[in-house]
């Protein structure tokens, strides 16, 4: 692991952060203008879901493995094995298995050990990076 630069968890959870404020906000700002009255209550249910988990899975393959608080934070998506950018297979494992259905499968369990694992292992790699074949890297 001498050549990888491994994101740890604070910058990791900031990007989180930072992605959720943005994409809910901007699709807030959409379900606005379609419905004339905002809630924040339409975050909790699964449209919200599906579409955060889309934007997820899609954007770091079109953008060299950066989505927005990534980009923001200096950090990025990338492949374990050989350092690359993500393919779209390695963004589907790591967010519809890794963090959607083994989330829900774990009843939420795996996001709490993920983050340990993230923490506490040299590589900084929790279970959702794992499944996709991915890490994620300092700038």
């Amino acid at each position: 692991m001498n050549s990888k630069r491994p994101a740890g968890f604070v910058i990791r959870f900031l990007a989180s952060i930072i992605d959720f404020f943005i994409i809910s906000s901007l699709l807030g700002i959409v379900f606005y203008i379609m419905n004339g009255n905002y809630s924040s209550e339409w975050t909790n249910g699964l449209t919200f879901q599906l579409l955060y988990t889309l934007y997820l899975t899609v954007l770091p393959v079109l953008w060299g493995g950066y989505i927005i608080g990534k980009r923001i934070c200096k950090i990025k998506i990338k492949r374990f094995n050989d350092d690359e950018n993500v393919t779209i297979l390695n963004m589907i494992m790591r967010e519809v298995v890794g963090k959607f259905i083994v989330v829900l499968a774990t009843f939420g369990l795996s996001v709490i050990i993920s983050g340990l694992m993230v923490i506490f292992r040299e590589d900084k790699r929790g279970i959702h990076d794992f499944i996709g074949g991915t890490y994620v890297s300092r700038d």
